[in-house]
């Protein structure tokens, strides 16, 4: 029986600002579903090139607000996506007021937050950098 993956959904409680949160990590909006009926508005967004349906993340905004959602998204797991420079992205990050949770210490892996508590995995493409400052020293914030 063939199986495809078609995308992660997560309940964000402001719309706006978890899609400024994933434009930041440079996903785009590709498909949105706004359901008056169910009061709810479903916001598809992928890496640029991917925009063939194939690892989406759903946003679910619920109109009426959505006070299910726990403080903290451990639960959940995390989305996880291969940057070019792992250093880049985290500064871009960083310098827009986005935590570093878990630093790129080894030039390989970080860990950051999307205003929902969900946790992304930033992985560097290809092989590690050399560890470099600030990000070789940085002590975690939070949890990741």
């Amino acid at each position: 029986m063939p199986i495809k993956y078609l995308h992660t959904m997560v309940r964000v409680k402001d719309l706006d600002k978890s899609i400024a949160f994933y434009e930041l990590l440079g996903l785009v909006e590709r498909r949105r579903i706004e359901n008056e009926g169910g009061r709810f508005t479903l916001v598809f967004l992928c890496p640029p090139g991917q925009a063939d349906g194939h690892a989406d993340v759903e946003l679910t905004y619920n109109w009426d607000g959505d006070d299910e959602l726990p403080s903290d998204s451990r639960h959940f797991g995390h989305l996880a996506y291969t940057v070019d420079d792992i250093y880049a992205t985290c500064r871009h990050l960083q310098e827009n007021g986005i935590i570093i949770n878990r630093p790129p210490r080894d030039g390989r892996m970080a860990f950051v937050r999307s205003p929902d508590n969900i946790s992304v995995e930033l992985l560097q493409e290809g092989d590690a950098q050399e560890p470099a400052e600030p990000w070789a020293s940085m002590e975690n914030t939070g949890h990741w």
